[in-house]
């Protein structure tokens, strides 16, 4: 595995379990036991019925861009080797949305609805990131 000179996420005990499955390249969100919907980023309470009643959930990884940015500009040493990249919103097929680079997918490729598929990058023996590719 070579070096990773980016920044890595900052966790904690709520978001501990999210990256723990991406280490086993799983993609799991959670889902309200009250209510029934999925939300990401991680959260205690149910933003939709107040539950602190939660379950982690393996959905499918399949979702499509709901928008995207193109940096051009690295703006952490670690992307100045990689600028052009793409980073989306991508708009899980069971409805939520999450950030993540596109890694097979030029800035000039790139669509707003284009198909997605998740995949994992193992970057240090600790994180696995989940990033998309064209489906």
């Amino acid at each position: 595995m070579a070096a990773y000179n980016k920044p890595l996420p900052n966790t904690n005990a709520l978001t501990k379990a999210y990256w723990d499955y991406c280490k086993q390249h799983e993609l799991r969100i959670q889902r309200c036991k009250s209510c029934g919907k999925y939300r990401h980023y991680p959260l205690e309470l149910c933003p939709y019925c107040n539950s602190f009643d939660v379950e982690w959930v393996k959905v499918s990884g399949k979702g499509s861009v709901y928008s995207y940015i193109v940096p051009r500009r690295a703006f952490h040493p670690g992307f100045a080797d990689e600028v052009p990249y793409v980073v989306a919103t991508v708009e899980l097929d069971e409805g939520v949305r999450m950030i993540s680079r596109l890694v097979d997918i030029g800035p000039d490729d790139v669509k707003i609805g284009m198909r997605l598929n998740v995949d994992f990058q193992d970057v240090t023996p600790e994180f696995t990131l989940p990033v998309f590719k064209r489906a």
